[in-house]
């Protein structure tokens, strides 16, 4: 199986190890690079040090993708900056390839569309990378919600927030895309994850609005801070939805607390804990996955791509879904810029 990848950094070789390490020697692997400055990585996002990288995965690099595209690859990997998402995954649709294409689908709505109606046309292989989607905390709280474990949804409050500059401690945070408005950074886009499991768990909101903005002393020229009120509908009831994303918690933190009429869950992302507390108060239930490692969520990820690929699943997360997610982040990004509110028009999930 023939895979093309557009984009070397952290997250483009953890697709390629992991492809690796599911296909071994049936894996070949074509790289579109320009800049060809990507260090080489491990898992940790340690550098490794003399190490090219090209060399260590067995990557036959060029520079021109279209000449790449004629090669007919099974699948390309879109791992390159958010803002040229668009103009390599309509190039491989086109060309009849399976896209693998990183969070977020973009940084506008524009060609978006495009791309759907080309990925249904040809009824191609299409997976957003949203990863989350495999995580063992929110499986869990997505089958406590559907039996109604803590009755009737209420409200629900979702916290994700990481100092920026030790994010990739092998560059100058002040270049990586997150930190550049004209790569599609922004804590909004790139913290997207969250948007994309409430989207999942409680359906696309009606309208939001957002406060936030660039507050730190970051030297960025994007949002460093954005807390956002989703209204939400689930069985035909007004549920609020908060989000808080930020580039500056030491230590992380990552969880989502889910308030009901008879209970709340309490998700944490960090610990890797799910509790759920009955009506009085008390401590029903936990689920520990302390043991879990962040790699197995890109390795489920990479195995159910395969899957797809191959006929046997359909992709968890198509364009069209990875779309919803964009809008809600487009429609924060909006209310944050004009203090109003901005509507969806979602519907009950």
């Amino acid at each position: 199986m023939k895979f093309l990848v557009v984009g070397l950094g952290g997250i483009g070789q953890r697709h390629v190890r992991n492809l690796r390490t599911l296909l071994g020697p049936d894996a070949e692997f074509v790289a579109y690079r320009v800049r060809r400055d990507s260090p080489t990585l491990d898992d940790r996002l340690q550098v490794e040090a003399g190490i090219d990288v090209e060399t260590k995965y067995g990557i036959r690099a060029v520079t021109d993708l279209d000449a790449a595209l004629e090669e007919a690859p099974d699948a390309v990997l879109v791992c390159n900056p958010t803002s040229l998402h668009m103009q390599v995954s309509l190039k491989a649709a086109a060309a009849g390839c399976g896209l693998l294409i990183e969070k977020p689908l973009s940084h506008d709505d524009s060609d978006v569309d495009e791309l759907i109606e080309l990925v249904d046309q040809r009824h191609s292989v299409a997976l957003v990378g949203y990863q989350m989607r495999f995580h063992p905390c929110l499986l869990r709280l997505k089958e406590l919600l559907a039996a109604t474990a803590i009755g009737r949804i209420l409200a629900v409050n979702v916290e994700v927030g990481e100092y920026l500059p030790g994010w990739h401690t092998y560059e100058d945070y002040r270049q990586m895309y997150a930190s550049r408005a004209d790569q599609g950074g922004g804590v909004v886009l790139s913290q997207i994850h969250e948007f994309d499991y409430v989207y999942w768990l409680f359906g696309l909101p009606r309208q939001v609005f957002a406060v936030g903005g660039h507050l730190s002393r970051l030297e960025i020229d994007v949002e460093d801070v954005a807390s956002a009120l989703f209204e939400c509908v689930v069985d035909g009831r007004i549920v609020p939805v908060h989000v808080h994303q930020d580039y500056l918690q030491r230590p992380p933190a990552r969880r989502c607390t889910v308030l009901g009429d008879a209970g709340k869950i309490v998700v944490d992302l960090q610990e890797l804990t799910v509790r759920v507390f009955g009506d009085e108060g008390l401590l029903s239930e936990t689920s520990d996955f302390g043991g879990f490692q962040r790699n197995e969520l890109f390795l489920r990820e990479a195995e159910h791509f395969l899957a797809c690929l191959r006929g046997e699943e359909a992709p968890q997360v198509t364009v069209r879904e990875g779309a919803q997610s964009l809008r809600m982040a487009l429609a924060v990004k909006e209310s944050l810029a004009s203090g109003s509110v901005v509507g969806l028009g979602g519907r009950t999930s």
